[in-house]
């Protein structure tokens, strides 16, 4: 019962989203749901049957008795078949080698962004408001900036290119 609860309290879609799964991921969860929710139903179906014969009734039914003989010994000398079973634990493992280094590598990647997306925070906290900067700090935070204005001013261009396109020339002449 505890098993139920667990189940319907997990919300997939939002643990699809939230993790930043790979599209090969979430189909192979997806694929491995529907497959564990058909067992089940195929499971709880099955064990809901009744797992004895009267036979009794049925000679009582029947006018040929030899016939339900015959089928009573058929079901006492039954023997169930086994099966071996390691072929499909070994594919299980495997899926799960590999979910398990997919999940590996996604939580990696999600640390890592994470990490990035701290640092740019913490760099925005503690930036200075843009009118409280100055040429020197530009130029300091981006050094091309300096190499085009002195290639600008040794080849004698005064304007910047696009600039009357976009703000518009503001001579009065």
């Amino acid at each position: 019962m505890a098993q139920k609860a667990a189940a319907v309290a997990v919300d997939f879609s939002r643990i699809y989203t939230s993790l930043g799964l790979g599209k090969e991921t979430i189909a192979s969860l997806q694929a491995f749901r529907k497959r564990h929710l058909e067992a089940q139903r195929i499971s709880n179906a099955v064990s809901t049957q009744p797992t004895t014969v009267d036979f009794a009734h049925y000679r009582s039914v029947l006018k040929n008795k030899a016939i339900v003989d015959e089928a009573e010994k058929l079901l006492n000398d039954f023997k169930p078949t086994t099966y071996d079973v390691s072929a499909h634990v070994k594919a299980i493992e495997t899926f799960e080698v590999k979910a398990v280094a997919k999940a590996k590598e996604t939580e990696e990647k999600i640390d890592i962004e994470l990490k990035q997306l701290h640092e740019t925070l913490a760099n925005i906290e503690n930036a200075r408001p843009f009118d409280q900067l100055t040429t020197e700090d530009v130029a300091k935070a981006h050094p091309r900036i300096v190499e085009v204005v002195e290639t600008m001013l040794k080849k004698g261009k005064w304007t910047v290119p696009g600039y009357k396109e976009k703000f518009g020339d503001l001579n009065v002449m």
